[in-house]
Formats: C-alpha cells, structure tokens, sequence
C-alpha cells in the first residue's frame, strides 16, 4: 500500500509574506534550521524562499541584501502537491521539477505542510528517496 503525502510531511509550516525583509527569512531559516520558507499574500500561496534562492538572486544583484524583501528573490510560481495524492506522486513532481521541498496544500487550498526529501526518507522510502536524490542533484553534479 502506498504512503499518502499527509502521512509522510512535517505540519505547521511557517510562511511570511512578500515584504519580509530578507535578513529576517535568513534568521527564520537557521533558527529553524530549514533551507526554504513559503511566502503568502492574502492568505494564498504565491512564491518559495529557499537559501539558494537568497544566495543566487540576492548576493548576486548588487543591491544591499538588507533593503531587499522575500518578493525580490522568491521562486514563482509555486509548485506543490495535495494532501491526497502518493508519495511516489509528489516524488514525480521533485524530479520533473527538480525540486527538494514541497509545500502540502489540503482541498480548501490551505497549505498544511511541507514535504521534503528527508520526510520521504524517514517514511520508509530509501529506494525512492535514493532516485529522487539522483535526479534533482544530478543537474548540479
């Protein structure tokens, strides 16, 4: 029997929204110790800040990184998965998309979780979480 996605994601994401300076998504992510952090506008999912995100984008544009807000680096538009589907469903997403993360939206489209290669892992999936690590790591290989 397949693993559903609400079984194997971590709940109670934090998000901020569009204006949240940059240095306060850094100091949210080493606090909480994760590498990507969703950002919300009117209670909708509308973009991903993810550490790579904040080196490449912000580091790179040559404008002070303290003036700069989540808007100005965030990845869009968002890519997601439902509460509902597979694990190996959400898995086909991260390689197609290669991506590590997922934030988990329910059917009233409220994000409720998030999804990420060491949730799959510590779900009982080596052999997927193995394929999935090839493929979204490959192009950086």
């Amino acid at each position: 029997m397949s693993t559903s996605v609400s079984q194997a994601m971590h709940m109670g994401v934090n998000w901020v929204a569009p204006d949240t300076s940059l240095p306060e998504v850094a100091r949210l992510m080493k606090d909480q110790d994760i590498g990507a952090v969703p950002v919300g506008e009117n209670d909708r999912l509308v973009g991903m800040v993810t550490d790579r995100d904040i080196a490449i984008r912000g580091l790179t544009s040559g404008r002070d990184l303290s003036s700069m807000t989540a808007r100005d680096v965030m990845t869009k538009p968002i890519v997601y998965c439902h509460t509902t589907e597979s694990v190996e469903d959400a898995i086909r997403i991260m390689e197609t998309k290669q991506i590590r993360r997922l934030p988990v939206i329910n059917e009233s489209k409220r994000m409720v979780g998030m999804l990420s290669i060491g949730d799959i892992a510590h779900s009982g999936h080596s052999e997927l979480t193995a394929e999935v690590m090839g493929v979204v790591s490959g192009h950086h290989a």
